[in-house]
């Protein structure tokens, strides 16, 4: 690990002033994403700007159709939230899943979906919810916020403040876990809302995707017969030591009409 300046503030507008006035800095919430990329030097921030104690990142809030969750909010603050559980409880189960206790204790939604892991969960959540995304400058909408593996359209002297997501009248999150790392190898999330079907899909491919075409269909006819004219193109899927492409394409398939199933 590399010598850093620490830095911990109670303010979002203390963190935005170090993100300006620091050469290379970074942002710590739980850790467990930058945590490790310093201890194995891949990378070597200048400033490291701990928002932990931000009091109002951590809050869950019930409003107008809506669950709000704070960057700050642990994954094991979602799993047991009784406001999730009752409104959205696929995002509940989905937060269930991830990792073990350690990560859900430490990590948080913030800083996963600012990672945009292409392997990770919630990019799912986001997609499929048809969440927003409120920073410290702006407001994102889910479609436009995931552009690429480990990359997200905020800017670097940007914070994640909080996750607006749609409840919707039923949803279900189907996954193919890794049995080391627990991250998703092909991850499937859909909702349902009064006139329109969202599919995300996550863990396939570089980043997290739509299936627009499947939306489609099931929006006028939510039955597995859908699939029976739906193609799942596999050839830009990740094909690695855990699973090549083609492989990642049956598991989409499989976990989509398990999905369907569900919600039938």
């Amino acid at each position: 690990m590399y010598n850093f300046k620490y830095h911990k503030v109670n303010t979002i507008q203390e963190a935005s002033n170090l993100l300006i006035s620091c050469d290379d800095p970074k942002i710590l919430a739980g850790g467990h994403t930058l945590i490790p990329t310093l201890k194995q030097r891949l990378s070597q921030p200048s400033d490291i700007i701990d928002i932990s104690m931000i009091k109002d990142l951590n809050k869950i809030d019930l409003e107008d159709n809506k669950i709000i969750i704070g960057a700050l909010c642990t994954h094991n603050d979602i799993a047991s939230s009784i406001d999730v559980l009752s409104n959205i409880d696929s995002l509940s189960k989905l937060a269930q899943q991830i990792g073990d206790p350690q990560v859900r204790h430490r990590g948080t939604i913030g800083g996963s979906i600012a990672n945009a892991d292409p392997a990770a969960d919630y990019p799912a959540a986001v997609i499929a919810l048809d969440a927003k995304i409120y920073t410290s400058k702006s407001i994102y909408n889910s479609d436009d916020f995931f552009v690429e593996m480990f990359e997200t359209a905020i800017s670097p002297d940007e914070i994640i403040q909080k996750i607006e997501f749609t409840i919707p009248t039923a949803s279900t999150y189907r996954k193919f876990r890794n049995p080391a790392s627990g991250y998703a190898m092909a991850g499937v999330f859909i909702a349902k809302f009064d006139d329109i079907v969202r599919v995300a899909i996550t863990g396939a491919s570089s980043v997290v995707f739509r299936l627009r075409d499947l939306e489609d269909a099931l929006s006028n006819n939510f039955t597995t017969s859908v699939l029976d004219n739906i193609t799942i193109d596999s050839s830009d899927f990740n094909d690695d030591i855990h699973a090549s492409s083609k492989y990642r394409g049956n598991l989409v398939k499989v976990l989509i009409e398990e999905a369907i199933s569900d919600l039938i």
